[in-house]
C-alpha cells in the first residue's frame, strides 16, 4: 500500500497563451493537514480544481491516484462521491435559506416520492454542526449569521457528504483574528478525527501554524515539499519568489511636507442601523507620508474612508478640506473631481468589472478624459492603459485579457491603474495587499512609495499591523468609530497600537 493517500502525477493544465501548471506533481498522506502555498499564478487554484473535477478529465494531462486508484473526475459531484470537498475563497451559500438548507441544497433528505424529511434534515445537521463547533440552529438564515460562523457551516456541509479530502482555498482571508483562530482549531480537531486537509493560505504565520507539510509551487511548477519543521518562514519565502525579501516592509525615510487632507468633526451614521460608524472624528494628511489606519473589525475604519470617498454611510457632520479648500463630496463623482481615489477591500466586488478586460477597467473611472462628445478614444485606451501596465508590471500576456482571469496581485494592480489614472492627490488604499502573495504585496509597497515620492497622499487601511507598522509614518488608531491616538513612526509598537486599538485611553 501507498503511503499517500491523495497523489497527483505530472499534472499539466494550459490556457490559450499560458500553461497554468506544468508537470506538477503533489502528494497528500492520510490524517496530515498539507498546506499548498505560492504566489497568485503559481496555479494552487488550477491544481485543486483540477482535483476536485471543476476542470473535467480531459481538459488536463496527468494522473489523479486516490488510495491506489486512478481518478477520472467528469465533475465536482464525481470528486464529491470519491470523498474529496471544496471550499472556495467566495462562499457558495444561498443567503435567505437556512442553515439546514445550505447544507443539504442538491443532496436533499427525502421520503418517498420527493418529501422532504425535515425532522432527519435538521438532526443530521444539528450532527454536523457540532462536529465543528458551531452551536446554531439549522433553522437560522445564513444571512443572519456571521462570515466566520459561514466558513463553518461550509466545512459542515462538506463533512455531511463525508469527505476525507477537504480542501480549504483562503479560509481566513475574511475573518477576523479570533475567528480565523477557532477555524484553525477545529481543523485540529478534524484531523483527529482522521481527516485530511489540504490547505492554501497566503498568512505565512498560519500556515507554519497548522500545517503537518508544505508544498510550494512557483510558475505552475512543483519546487518542494518538506515537512514543516525544515520550511521555516524565510526558506518558504524563497522558495516561493525565488528570491530573497531582505526587505518585506520597503519603508523609506521622509520629511512630511503641507497639509494636504483634513477631516474635522467627521461623524456618519450607518444608513440601514442608524449606528453611529465615524464619531467626530478629526485628522490631518501631509504630502510626503504614508498614514496608517489601525483597528480591530468592525472599529469603523472601512467606514471612515468610503464616506470620505462619497461611498459609505449617512454623513451627520463634518468638513473635509483638500489643499486648504472646503470640499463637499456627496458621491464618487464628487470625491473623483476633487482628486480623492479609493481603492476598496474587495476589489471582486467594488473595483473591478471582472468580464471586463484590463484596459476598459483601467479607464473606467476616467472616461472623461478619453472620451470626446461621448465617444471613447480606442487609440488613448490603450496607451493609457498600457502604460500602466508597464510602470506596475502587471503580468498579462494581452490588454484584452479579462480581469476575472487574473491574478490576486495583478487585479490589484489594475484597481490601482483605474485610480492613478484620475490623477488623484489623495489615495485611499483599503486592505492593499488583502488575498495577495508575498511577493506582490512587496510590489504593491514599493508602489505606495513611488507615489509618496510623486506627492501622492497615501492613507492606508490595514488588519495586519506587521504590515501598516511596517509601512506607516504616522498611524491612527481606531476604536468603535473614534481615534484613540495619532502615534509617530518613533513611537510606534505592535503593543501600543493595539492598546489604543482596544479601547486604551
Amino acid at each position: 500500500m501507498s503511503e499517500f493517500l491523495l497523489e497527483m502525477k505530472g499534472i499539466t493544465k494550459q490556457f490559450p497563451g499560458v500553461r497554468a501548471l506544468d508537470d506538477v506533481t503533489f502528494q497528500v498522506r492520510p490524517g496530515e493537514i498539507h498546506a499548498l502555498v505560492g504566489e497568485n499564478g503559481a496555479g494552487k487554484s488550477t491544481l485543486m480544481k483540477v482535483l476536485s473535477g471543476f476542470y473535467p478529465h480531459g481538459t488536463y494531462r496527468g494522473d489523479i491516484v486516490i488510495n491506489g486508484e486512478v481518478q477520472k473526475f467528469g465533475n465536482i459531484a464525481h470528486s464529491e462521491e470519491a470523498g474529496i470537498a471544496i471550499i472556495f475563497q467566495e462562499l457558495a451559500l444561498v443567503p435567505y435559506m437556512t442553515i439546514a438548507e445550505n447544507i443539504y441544497l442538491g443532496a436533499e433528505l427525502c421520503k418517498s416520492r420527493g418529501v422532504i424529511n425535515w425532522d432527519r434534515t435538521f438532526r443530521e445537521t444539528s450532527r454536523v454542526l457540532n462536529e465543528v463547533g458551531l452551536k446554531l440552529s439549522p433553522g437560522a438564515r445564513v444571512l443572519d449569521i456571521g462570515v466566520g460562523s459561514q466558513q463553518l457551516v461550509e466545512i459542515a456541509k462538506a463533512l455531511s457528504k463525508n469527505a476525507r479530502i477537504l480542501i480549504l482555498d483562503e479560509p481566513t482571508a475574511s475573518l477576523t483574528e479570533t475567528e480565523a483562530e477557532n477555524l484553525l482549531n477545529i481543523l485540529q480537531q478534524l484531523k483527529q478525527k482522521g481527516v485530511t486537509c489540504i490547505y492554501i493560505s497566503h498568512r505565512l504565520a498560519e500556515v507554519h501554524k497548522i500545517a503537518d507539510r508544505i508544498t510550494v509551487l512557483r510558475d505552475g511548477k512543483t519546487i518542494c515539499t518538506d515537512d514543516k519543521s525544515a520550511m521555516p518562514p524565510d526558506r518558504m519565502i524563497r522558495n516561493m519568489v525565488g528570491r530573497e525579501l531582505t526587505m518585506m516592509y520597503p519603508h523609506k525615510e521622509r520629511v512630511p511636507g503641507e497639509t494636504v487632507l483634513e477631516v474635522k468633526n467627521w461623524t456618519v451614521r450607518d444608513p440601514v442601523t442608524d449606528d453611529i460608524t465615524c464619531d467626530n472624528i478629526s485628522f490631518q494628511a501631509r504630502r510626503g507620508e504614508i498614514l496608517g489606519i489601525a483597528g480591530l473589525m468592525g472599529a469603523g475604519r472601512t467606514e471612515l474612508v468610503m464616506s470620505l470617498f462619497g461611498t459609505g454611510g449617512r454623513k451627520q457632520s463634518g468638513e473635509l478640506f483638500l489643499e486648504g479648500r472646503p470640499v463637499d463630496v456627496r458621491n464618487a463623482n464628487d470625491a473623483i473631481d476633487a482628486g480623492i481615489a479609493l481603492v476598496s477591500e474587495d476589489r471582486k466586488r467594488y473595483g473591478l468589472v471582472l468580464g471586463m478586460d484590463i484596459k476598459e477597467n483601467s479607464t473606467l473611472a476616467s472616461l472623461a478624459r478619453i472620451s470626446k462628445f461621448g465617444v471613447i478614444n480606442k487609440n488613448e485606451e490603450i496607451r493609457l492603459s498600457d502604460q500602466y501596465v508597464r510602470e506596475l508590471r502587471t503580468k498579462t500576456p494581452s490588454l484584452e485579457q479579462r480581469a476575472g482571469n487574473l491574478s490576486g496581485g495583478n487585479q490589484q494592480k489594475v484597481v490601482i491603474a483605474k485610480w492613478l489614472l484620475t490623477r488623484p492627490k489623495v489615495l485611499f488604499l483599503d486592505e492593499p495587499t488583502r488575498g495577495i502573495d508575498v511577493g506582490a504585496k512587496v510590489e504593491i509597497y514599493n508602489i505606495m512609495n513611488d507615489l509618496v515620492d510623486q506627492g501622492v497622499v497615501v492613507v492606508m487601511v490595514s488588519s495586519e499591523l506587521p504590515e501598516v507598522l511596517g509601512m506607516s509614518d504616522r498611524i491612527l488608531a481606531v476604536h468603535e468609530g473614534k481615534i484613540m491616538a495619532d502615534l509617530p513612526r518613533a513611537a510606534l509598537s505592535e503593543e501600543k497600537v493595539m492598546y489604543y486599538a482596544t479601547g486604551g485611553q
